[in-house]
């Protein structure tokens, strides 16, 4: 199946010093119905930095949301897991980050993976979502195919993070199962975060990040609130300052 034009995954091998292609590799993870489009700014600003960048596709999205309606959210993690483990063989060191449940996917790697994450960067991530009608998805996604779409929720005009219009609900009750999966094991986190939360989320509510401010064990934790970006902040108003504060996260880490 054709992949919609914005939608393809980024790559590029660094230049860094260090062994391998790069001394440090990023693995950064999409949102849920998204596409690589809304993290490919953040990840060419990591690469003009010299880093190893890979922004996987994640599988059912960027084509049609039937075709999501078929994947489940292990689909997707395996997507990023690769991604990881391919630059775990040749960088020094690699972070990940994440938007929305991309950052839910990113944690994952980091409950996953240990200290072979250095260091995790995430920007409005979904680890919880307060809508009522949530309690009727176990039957719901059985009988409707999908529901109006979510997407492009950026304060900024003229983005698009080329995303689906609609909410497949199969792919939606396997997210729910994400979630749980992640919350459940938030103490193992031990790795530096880097957080970044809007204030105004039409997506996800604030209580997501504060789910995970309240449960995870790292020592290390850096919070920056964002005053001018939607949900999609990595296209939003407040990118490039994403984008600075990313590296100079990576760059003390390292």
């Amino acid at each position: 199946m054709s992949v919609r034009p914005g939608a393809e995954p980024y790559s590029h091998d660094g230049s860094r010093e260090g062994s391998g292609k790069g001394a440090t590799g990023i693995v950064l993870a999409h949102g849920f119905t998204g596409s690589p489009r809304s993290m490919t700014p953040w990840a060419q600003h990591l690469a003009g930095a010299g880093y190893t960048v890979r922004v996987p596709r994640l599988p059912g999205h960027g084509t049609t949301w039937q075709e999501m309606n078929r994947t489940r959210w292990q689909d997707w993690y395996a997507a990023v897991d690769a991604a990881f483990r391919e630059l775990d063989e040749s960088c020094d060191r690699v972070f990940v980050g994440g938007l929305s449940m991309g950052g839910a996917l990113a944690t994952r790697l980091a409950q996953e993976h240990g200290p072979r994450v250095r260091g995790l960067m995430l920007v409005n991530p979904a680890y919880k979502v307060e809508d009522v009608r949530l309690r009727a998805l176990p039957v719901l996604q059985a009988v409707v195919p999908s529901l109006p779409g979510i997407g492009n929720d950026i304060k900024k005009p003229g983005q698009d993070e080329v995303c689906y219009d609609r909410v497949p609900l199969k792919a939606l009750w396997s997210q729910t199962k994400l979630w749980a999966t992640v919350v459940r094991d938030l103490p193992e986190i031990t790795q530096p975060v880097l957080l970044w939360h809007s204030t105004d989320d039409h997506v996800v509510p604030a209580s997501s990040s504060a789910l995970l401010l309240s449960r995870i064990s790292s020592t290390d934790v850096t919070e920056k609130v964002l005053h001018d970006s939607y949900h999609v902040a990595t296209l939003d108003h407040d990118a490039p300052r994403i984008f600075g504060e990313s590296v100079e996260f990576i760059e003390r880490l390292s």
